[in-house]
């Protein structure tokens, strides 16, 4: 009888799990805040350790996912502190960029936090209903794949806000897609075995812009007090909207959390419109992270950058710790989002955006170079002067996701 019994905690397994978990919030933490930077990077960097680390593979898997969480979390804080156009151009700024100018930044980085910690709390009753029907409609899906990521593009065209701005986001898509065709197969010598064009290729097309833009912003203004000026039941309906696209696409490969962002946006009450997209966006990003676990789970079938290094670094798909893990993240996520924010909006919006922004850049070059070579850091120019174009047309920067729909509805 005694050989029957268990011992439900392993304290030793416990703490070594949590000792890779703080350390995989740390690096979540280091990518969420600065921009151009991923947990996707980290992760890569991870699996290719992972075989030299002494220690079990599911303690790797349990920091990539960690740190998945958290920058996902954290992500908006950067995004909402640098790139702020002056207040005569804030009709055509982000949402989270308008709120800034009208110094309600810091209710923003709450609204994100909501967001983001509502998608995992939806997560749980969630996942296993679209988890049993995804698992039933893929072989359906993948057959049909190219027509449904056709779709995806129509949709992002035809809701822009006009017809300059929809043929500028179908130019970006097929520039962009052109680019994934160049170079998406390449496998350029580079000093990380690990590496690979994703890192320059993204870092380029999302994170570039966006501190070439802030080499002449005037910085942040000054922000008013933190309280969320928000209805809370169109609180729960955008992060609901937001957490549900983000779910669904966990599953579909080339359809990223923004598309998600955008999906929902219909579902977002209008006189919240700019607070209910950052809640919607926030919420996508973080159900987009937590989903593709069961996507990899589920149906073998990585979708995101956490999600292929767990699986090459050969992680057991223990998925009750993997969520618990998930969950502790989170609240760590949402307690420094809230502890940062504040903070990294007034010493950004303080600092001298060129240096700052030229010192980012540079950071970015060295790890294009680390993950790709000299190949990587010309993929980093190109692929951010394309990122540059988006908005000079009024379109929305998702449609450079084309870099991966592109291949995939070819290919």
């Amino acid at each position: 009888m005694d050989a029957l019994v268990r011992p439900v905690v392993d304290p030793t397994f416990a703490a070594g799990a949590l000792a890779f978990l703080l350390g995989g919030i740390a690096l979540g933490t280091a990518s969420g805040l600065v921009p151009g930077l991923h947990a996707n990077n980290f992760a890569l960097l991870l699996a290719g350790f992972a075989p030299s680390v002494p220690a079990d593979p599911l303690f790797v898997g349990v920091a990539m996912l960690g740190a998945g969480v958290v920058h996902s979390f954290l992500d908006i804080v950067p995004a909402l502190a640098l790139g702020v156009p002056d207040a005569a151009t804030a009709v055509a700024a982000l949402p989270g960029h308008r709120l800034v100018i009208a110094g309600r930044g810091r209710e923003a980085v709450r609204l994100s936090a909501v967001g983001s910690g509502l998608a995992v709390a939806l997560a749980v009753p969630l996942a296993v209903p679209i988890t049993w029907l995804m698992v039933r409609w893929y072989p359906t899906l993948r057959a049909h794949l190219p027509l449904l990521l056709g779709g995806v593009v129509a949709l992002l065209v035809l809701t822009e806000s006009s017809r300059r701005a929809a043929v500028g986001g179908l130019v970006a898509f097929l520039a962009s897609a052109a680019l994934g065709f160049a170079t998406l197969d390449a496998d350029p010598a580079a000093p990380l075995s690990t590496g690979g064009v994703l890192a320059p290729l993204f870092a380029g097309l999302f994170g570039v812009p966006v501190l070439v833009d802030a080499l002449g912003g005037d910085g942040v203004p000054p922000q008013a007090d933190p309280r969320i000026a928000m209805d809370a039941r169109d609180l729960g309906t955008s992060a609901g909207a937001g957490s549900l696209a983000g779910a669904v696409v966990g599953y579909v490969p080339g359809v990223s959390a923004a598309i998600a962002a955008v999906a929902a946006m219909p579902a977002v009450p209008r006189a919240s419109a700019d607070r209910g997209f950052v809640v919607a966006t926030s919420g996508a990003s973080t159900a987009n992270t937590v989903f593709a676990l069961f996507a990899l789970v589920a149906l073998g079938t990585p979708r995101t950058g956490v999600t292929v290094a767990i699986d090459r670094a050969g992680v057991p798909f223990a998925l009750p710790i993997l969520l618990v893990a998930a969950a502790t993240a989170a609240c760590f996520g949402f307690a420094l989002v809230v502890l940062l924010g504040d903070p990294y909006l007034r010493i950004v919006g303080n600092a001298d955006y060129t240096r700052l922004s030229l010192g980012v850049l540079g950071l970015l070059a060295l790890l294009s170079y680390a993950f790709a070579g000299g190949f990587g850091v010309g993929v980093l120019l190109v692929a951010g002067a394309l990122g540059l174009v988006p908005p000079r047309v009024g379109a929305r920067r998702v449609h450079l996701m084309g870099v991966l729909i592109g291949p995939l509805i070819v290919w």
